[in-house]
């Protein structure tokens, strides 16, 4: 069979027959790939443990008929490490992984920017910002943002995402596709403050330095908004979003 080689987050993995899994993993340049590690649940293997939720690795695979078949692994990091003994951040990676991989729903479409972007986000949660460190919440709400725009789901921050009129405007409706002006807002409307406002346009760019010292009651509005948005635009609830602690 052909193989080939590629850097890979491990997204999930669910157990096959008595001894294998199927792992799902984001790739840096063949995508989303489901693939089957054979006897990896044996104590013997010699690399279930590279390939567990949160690890990077180098992986080799064999083209199969339905689903590739892992061949060979090395571990590069274990993003989780970091992560496991703290509630906030576990729960935050685990948001992040599961919407890896419901916003990369065609398999083997290649997306390096969801890969660059699920990788950063994932090292800036167990390590700090290039600013220094910040909240779980808030790094997730970033990273949310960010992977919603490459999928050409962006909130709308600067004019009524409705009628187009330029802004800025007072209300936000996650339906509506983000900000909207008081005509066309729809009933249940969220009204931000402005600082909210700032806060989700620093995130959604990545400008950490913009993030500091920001009020933890702005951080807990804006971490709602973000999450109500991004439910919106999942076809189902994310699990993992609902279990993570804000404020």
């Amino acid at each position: 069979m052909p193989t080939y080689r590629d850097e890979a987050i491990v997204l999930r993995t669910h157990k096959l027959g008595e001894a294998d899994r199927i792992i799902t993993l984001l790739c840096r340049r063949h995508g989303k790939v489901r693939a089957v590690a054979r006897g990896v649940r044996r104590t013997s293997s010699k690399f279930g443990g590279r390939l567990e939720p949160f690890s990077h690795v180098d992986v080799q695979l064999a083209v199969g008929r339905s689903l590739d078949v892992v061949t060979q692994v090395e571990s590069l990091h274990h993003y989780g490490d970091a992560l496991v003994a703290d509630f906030a951040l576990y729960t935050s990676g685990e948001t992040m992984l599961e919407v890896a991989d419901r916003l990369m729903a065609v398999e083997n479409e290649p997306s390096q920017r969801q890969y660059l972007l699920l990788q950063g986000a994932l090292r800036v949660l167990g390590q700090g910002t290039s600013d220094g460190p910040r909240p779980a919440s808030m790094v997730l709400s970033s990273y949310l943002l960010r992977s919603l725009a490459a999928a050409g789901y962006a909130p709308v921050l600067d004019s009524c995402a409705r009628c187009g009129l330029g802004g800025p405007h007072e209300w936000f409706a996650p339906a509506a596709g983000g900000m909207v002006c008081s005509s066309c807002r729809p009933p249940g409307s969220a009204r931000p403050d402005r600082a909210c406002w700032e806060l989700m346009s620093a995130l959604s760019a990545g400008d950490w330095p913009a993030t500091r010292g920001v009020d933890a009651h702005v951080e807990y509005r804006t971490a709602g908004l973000v999450s109500a948005f991004t439910t919106w635009h999942m076809d189902h609830g994310l699990r993992a979003l609902q279990m993570v602690p804000h404020g």
